[in-house]
């Protein structure tokens, strides 16, 4: 923003923002930057000028009412009172701003993110997201891809984490509700953390970007992108494939999907999020199952391709042929411990496979170790 004359929009948001004598509990002056008080008609105010206002609102600073130089930058409210429970993001992020930049930053070319998130249950050292962040490192040309990552934290613990071993970090504030300990499948607290997660890739793919999406307990061995579809707006994984890309009986698994952004996608998620009305207690997956038949689908013109799983496998259905597998899920599992301890063999034979010489990684005699602790008759209990 340059300097700007002062203006009467200027003026009014002046003394509306910052009253003087300064009274107990009234915003206080921008300490960051020299000149706080520069006209920000018709820019945006700089996101480090950190203005504490009483309540976390839209923005209105940006110009006159009607000029068309409204944003969505939210300011930054007084910090709450913390307590040893406080776990989960009070509502003082500028989301909408902020949430723009790690994109920017992280996205491709072509407008393109990997996106995936994490709670404090899965980020302690040693845990989901360092297996995570490693198989990428000892993948077949997945390290590059580590700089169009951006992990979304849903609590302070896993955000902290996160800015400890990744560059991209987008802290997802979610209220009163404490996403922070390890939620049991298809529980309370579980199924609301999927639907908060479908409603935050809605909004990436509003602004713009297409992602693929993935969940922490998959492991990256080769890069995705030669595997996917050239013609397919939502490309999904599966915990059973049938043999036919756009076969309606496969088996969705919403933990890996790529994702264009388009109206047609745009479309889809907010019919797939608003689904969770019509289907109480089922989780995201599952909805995702049964609105495919939906005819709303084709009115909307959105094609569906279906992952095999002999390039996206998992313990549900898991890749054959370690020469061709892309990614290997830790699905059909219940329980952090359980899913650890497979993750761990899940790398101890990728990396055993990598350092076997050509002519044995050609038989094929090579083959995963696990299930072990995860079971899929577990999972139908």
């Amino acid at each position: 923003c340059r300097p700007r004359p002062p203006s009467a929009a200027c003026t009014a948001t002046r003394s509306r923002l910052l009253p003087r004598p300064r009274r107990s509990g009234e915003p206080r002056r921008c300490s960051s930057s020299p000149r706080p008080w520069r006209c920000p008609a018709p820019c945006c105010t700089e996101p480090s000028c950190r203005m504490r206002l009483r309540r976390c609102r839209s923005c209105g600073i940006a110009g006159p009412r009607g000029s068309g130089a409204r944003h969505e930058l939210r300011l930054w409210s007084p910090r709450p009172r913390r307590t040893a429970t406080s776990t989960t993001f009070p509502p003082t992020i500028c989301e909408y701003l902020k949430l723009e930049q790690v994109l920017q930053a992280a996205s491709m070319d072509n407008k393109t993110i990997i996106l995936t998130t994490l709670n404090a249950a899965w980020s302690s050292p040693g845990s989901v997201i360092d297996l995570f962040i490693d198989s990428f490192r000892h993948g077949v040309r997945t390290s590059s891809l580590l700089k169009h990552l951006v992990i979304i934290a849903f609590d302070r613990k896993a955000y902290r984490r996160c800015t400890e071993i990744h560059t991209y970090c987008y802290a997802l504030v979610t209220g009163n509700v404490d996403f922070s300990q390890e939620k049991r499948f298809l529980t309370a607290g579980y199924l609301e953390m999927m639907w908060k997660r479908l409603d935050f890739l809605r909004l990436v793919l509003e602004k713009g970007y297409s992602f693929i999406f993935s969940d922490a307990d998959i492991m990256w061995f080769r890069n995705p992108f030669p595997y996917f579809y050239p013609d397919g707006d939502l490309q999904v994984a599966c915990d059973h494939y049938v043999g036919n890309a756009t076969d309606l009986r496969n088996i969705a698994n919403g933990g890996f999907n790529y994702v264009k952004s388009n109206n047609q996608s745009i479309e889809f998620y907010k019919f797939w999020y608003s689904s969770r009305l019509r289907y109480p207690g089922y989780h995201d997956q599952d909805v995702l199952n049964f609105i495919k038949h939906d005819p709303y689908i084709m009115d909307i013109g959105l094609t569906i391709k279906f992952l095999s799983t002999t390039y996206f496998g998992g313990i549900c259905e898991p890749s054959k042929d370690l020469n061709e597998v892309c990614t290997m899920h830790a699905n059909c599992c219940i329980g952090l411990q359980s899913k650890l301890h497979d993750l761990r063999i899940i790398m101890e034979d990728w990396r055993d496979y990598m350092s076997m010489p050509p002519s044995l990684k050609t038989s094929g005699a090579f083959s995963w170790r696990v299930p072990q602790n995860c079971s899929l008759s577990l999972l139908n209990q």
